[in-house]
């Protein structure tokens, strides 16, 4: 098998492996969590509030034009643009024409992490509307459909291949064996990523939107360079074109350089460059993700970019060997080459690892996130994996270490196909934890307010009914209570009550229940259901000599 062949077959692997965890698009990720609402979710009020107040867990940014409140019968009355102030967003309203019943707001926001985070809650003035009302732009559960995750995956991919081969080149490669091949695989590795971080932007620029990826314009594509994660990609994009034309010199170099002369120091000054370069992408990858909304994002940065650098030496790095030099390499430089890079590759497993115990105790929070959240649980199978693949590297090691490996090279290059193979699964996983909220925000959603019994407020062409039935138990008495206003909610007179419950399905006929005026716009009523279901409940008011309307909804009865 040549070595283009084999690179291919690995490769495929990798993108099978890759490609596997890429199921159906589900709802985007959300990492900013709303902590505190005013109203609070599902609170029913005495009155229609003047504001709206939203707290989320992190620093957020309003995406203009998608942050609306929408009163009982659908209009938007939010006034002027939402004021944010470090973690809250205020919305100022105006006096709705119909202030009672059902109020919706709905955000759509940047998330410090970079991901858009969009959602929506309901209060209620005086008691919550039969039929809520509905934003007139629905929002989109996952607008960048597969482009975000696939992007991510091909930018990793892409990373392992543009750093594992110049690593090799530089401080293992026998002076005699051809660096082309290193060279292609690494450029084709540098145009992933650049691939990969295109289709971010435009991802981020449907998920920002709310809009398919196909629906986007361009102001919409230039608006993400505003942006925190805007500026990350672009210079993500820079560093790349910085590091394909510097790759060509720096490889080739390496080869023939001799170690004195004004060459050597043009090529050592070269090769710092590269890697400085390559530090710098290296750090774009925690900028664009969950270690900047952490609670200590200076150690999260540096410990994301240590895992970043860690993870491709290793991968890449046993990548390259396993494609170009175990094959075709005399044993004797072989028995050079392998066990210098068994310890490169022990401490590059050493940094992924530190830095990935230091990171998974800042994102989880609390050891019972570990179990008790997705983002533990996406953890613990990485870890479970990565530990396997561990325990492939030791025997390899070991091999190494009794100088077997370089005698029967083809016991380390399936060994490290197996390793390739696993990692590739582990790599998806990374991939899908970096979509993932971290487990530090499970449990610190805002709670609503829970409520026994039934309240509802419906309209009909004369007047605003509101009412409620506590416990709305069958079997048992229920009380009623029935108030009637104006569209403007002005207390409406009532001079008739006509209040009767049906449950059809159950055969069981209208019947017509007592009402008690209280106050003249204010009825009351002992009503007994004789079975729980879906009931028919009808309030039919006068409030004239010919002024009658009749209010029919249903209510659940258990």
């Amino acid at each position: 098998m040549t070595a283009r062949t084999r690179a291919a077959a690995l490769l495929g692997l990798v993108l099978a492996a890759l490609c596997a965890a890429l199921g159906p698009a589900g709802p985007a990720a959300a990492h900013a969590v709303v902590v505190a609402t005013t109203p609070q979710r599902d609170e029913v009020l005495g009155y229609a509030p003047r504001e709206v107040l939203v707290t989320f867990s992190e620093t957020i940014a309003v995406v203009p034009g998608r942050v609306q409140v929408l009163a009982p019968d659908g209009k938007r009355i939010n006034v002027g643009e939402p004021e944010v102030r470090d973690r809250t967003v205020r919305i100022s309203l105006r006096p709705s024409d119909r202030p009672l019943g059902t109020y919706l707001v709905s955000y759509r926001v940047i998330s410090a992490d970079s991901h858009p985070v969009a959602g929506s809650f309901t209060f209620a003035a005086g008691a919550p509307s039969a039929t809520p009302p509905e934003p007139a732009l629905a929002e989109s559960e996952s607008p960048g459909g597969v482009l975000v995750p696939a992007a991510k995956y091909l930018g990793y991919l892409g990373l392992l291949l543009a750093v594992g081969p110049p690593l090799l080149t530089a401080t293992l490669w026998p002076r005699r064996r051809s660096r082309r091949g290193a060279m292609i695989v690494a450029l084709v590795g540098l145009g992933l990523v650049a691939a990969g971080t295109l289709g971010t932007w435009v991802g981020q620029a449907a998920q920002v939107v709310g809009a398919p990826v196909g629906q986007l314009s361009p102001a919409d594509l230039r608006a993400v360079a505003d942006s925190d994660v805007g500026v990350v990609l672009a210079a993500r994009l820079a560093l790349v074109g910085l590091a394909a034309a510097l790759l060509p010199a720096v490889m080739r170099g390496a080869a023939g350089r001799s170690s004195a002369g004004r060459g050597a120091a043009v090529g050592r000054i070269r090769g710092a460059t590269l890697a400085a370069v390559g530090l710098a992408g290296f750090v774009t990858w925690p900028l664009a993700g969950h270690p900047v909304a952490s609670p200590l994002p200076p150690v999260s940065i540096a410990l994301g970019t240590l895992h970043v650098a860690g993870v491709t030496a290793w991968l890449g790095g046993l990548f390259a060997l396993t494609v170009f030099l175990l094959r075709g390499t005399h044993q004797r430089v072989l028995a050079r080459i392998l066990p210098a890079w068994s310890r490169l590759a022990t401490l590059a497993v050493a940094w992924l690892v530190a830095a990935g115990l230091g990171q998974a105790v800042i994102e989880l929070g609390r050891p019972s996130a570990l179990w008790g959240s997705t983002y533990g649980r996406l953890l613990l199978a990485k870890a479970a994996l990565l530990a396997g693949v561990l325990a492939v590297a030791a025997g390899q090691r070991r091999l190494i270490r009794r100088r077997v490996a370089a005698v029967r090279p083809r016991w380390v290059a399936r060994a490290a196909g197996v390793e390739l193979a696993v990692t590739a699964v582990v790599l998806a996983l990374t991939a899908v934890l970096v979509q993932t909220p971290p487990g530090r925000s499970v449990g610190t959603a805002a709670d609503g307010v829970t409520r026994e019994g039934v309240a509802q407020s419906v309209t009909t062409d004369l007047f605003t009914l509101q009412f409620d039935i506590y416990p709305a138990v069958a079997g048992t008495a229920n009380s009623l209570h029935a108030y009637v206003y104006t569209p403007q909610a002005k207390e409406l007179p009532v001079a008739e009550w006509t209040v009767t419950a049906a449950l059809p399905e159950a055969g069981i006929e209208p019947i017509t229940v007592d009402v008690f005026a209280l106050e003249p716009h204010h009825g009351s009523a002992e009503i007994h259901f004789p079975v729980a279901g879906d009931w028919t409940l009808r309030v039919s008011a006068r409030t004239s000599e010919i002024d009658r309307s009749t209010a029919t909804t249903t209510v659940t009865i258990r």
